[in-house]
């Protein structure tokens, strides 16, 4: 792992306040921020934690978050991505220490690209006062219930053609539950995804692949290499692959793929035994195929009226605050908001916090907005039809500036 730690010729530091060049693993010298920001390219990456400076060139291939996500930050400075990625970040620490070559210089601020440094202050006080009252600490007893409805509904689904028949109406209230269900245990998934739920990151990962492998039929590993970047830079081109939307499905050699297909094997095998007695082959296939186009509604409208009509641009270095509070709005709470959306209707919490488990979202939320108050960020509250017709609104503009560009042509 101390890989990272080695430096090319183009990672030569450079003089700083009469103090030569150092580097290496002992990690003494000192650097600009002007130095650090020429370190930003795919083979020659550094980044900035605390004021100190690491090469991640190597390790970034090795990163179990995807070298997208860490990437994204090279150049800049990492310290509030780091935190909120990071639940142990005294365990994760362990492994910036082969990669350390020195820290910034006494005369450089915290903070690159002129951000506001009393806004990050304050933000970080925020995440302090969240982590001393418990708020990234889950209630097992609230995930247990949660998963409890998700095979509950299952159960209910195939008992409802066991008991009364496949009539039409009875068929389409089992297509109904089932795609219930597999809204709900994508919203779990992504607890477990975000390792809000468990103690131990392991737990999580074992729990995420049995909820979205075989509750669900998707990857694991697919997900969060897309999910973590859009986090990372929300909204930013080039960045956040839920603008880009380039990439269907992510393969690679340093991803478990033969584990996510056993995971995702099991849901089909396991859901065309429990339907093919009462539908036959073709007519499982349609089952699943009507309860997908359910559930992908479903989770299209939940995800895209947090983010599509918000600001959608090119990198601009934003602070962590201020990325996040652009890229993401809330809608309002009530116990079906909350149910509905997975309690993503406070996006703005979840993309500060994105290890906070959700029971918390709305205890932290006051004090964020408290938070956009002080320092005049824009903290956006929608109703859930506004948000939904936004959607319409901005996929309509998107529309009309094709068009423009296509008679103009």
């Amino acid at each position: 792992m101390g890989g990272g730690g080695q430096q090319t010729e183009s990672s030569e530091p450079a003089k700083c306040d009469g103090v030569g060049p150092g580097g290496g693993r002992g990690g003494s010298a000192v650097y600009t921020w002007e130095e650090v920001q020429k370190h930003c390219h795919r083979s020659d990456q550094w980044l900035v934690i605390d004021r100190k400076v690491y090469n991640i060139t190597q390790w970034a291939k090795r990163h179990p978050g995807g070298i997208r996500v860490i990437s994204h930050f090279a150049g800049e400075d990492a310290t509030d991505a780091f935190s909120a990625f990071h639940p142990d970040a005294n365990f994760v620490r362990k492994f910036l220490k082969p990669l350390l070559i020195g820290e910034l210089a006494p005369t450089e601020p915290s903070q690159d690209q002129g951000k506001n440094a009393a806004l990050v202050q304050d933000f970080q006080a925020l995440r302090d006062r969240v982590e001393k009252e418990g708020l990234l600490r889950a209630r097992p007893l609230f995930f247990s219930l949660y998963l409890g409805h998700i095979l509950l509904l299952e159960a209910l689904a195939l008992g409802l053609l066991w008991v009364w028949g496949t009539s039409w109406s009875l068929t389409l209230l089992c297509s109904l539950m089932l795609a219930t269900s597999q809204s709900q245990a994508g919203w779990l998934q992504h607890d477990y995804g975000h390792l809000s739920v468990c103690k131990k990151s392991s737990w999580n990962h074992i729990l995420q692949k049995f909820v979205i492998g075989h509750l669900k039929g998707a990857s694991a590993n697919w997900w969060n290499h897309r999910h973590f970047q859009h986090h990372a830079k929300p909204n930013v081109f080039s960045k956040d692959p839920d603008v880009n939307s380039l990439h269907v499905f992510v393969l690679g050699d340093k991803q478990p793929v033969e584990v996510d297909l056993a995971w995702s094997m099991s849901f089909y095998l396991r859901f065309f035994c429990c339907y093919y007695p009462f539908f036959g082959f073709f007519g499982s296939v349609a089952l699943i195929s009507f309860v997908r186009f359910l559930e992908s509604h479903w989770f299209v409208w939940v995800t895209q009226m947090n983010h599509l009509p918000m600001e959608i641009d090119h990198e601009r270095h934003q602070d962590w605050l201020t990325m996040q509070l652009s890229a993401t709005c809330n809608i309002e709470q009530s116990t079906f908001n909350d149910w509905f959306s997975g309690h993503l209707n406070f996006q703005i919490e979840h993309h500060l916090f994105p290890t906070m488990p959700r029971h918390n979202y709305h205890l932290v939320a006051p004090l964020v907005r408290a938070l956009c108050e002080k320092h005049g960020v824009p903290y956006q509250v929608k109703t859930l039809q506004k948000g939904m017709t936004d959607v319409v609104r901005s996929l309509k503009k998107s529309g009309d500036l094709w068009l423009d560009a296509y008679l103009h042509k």
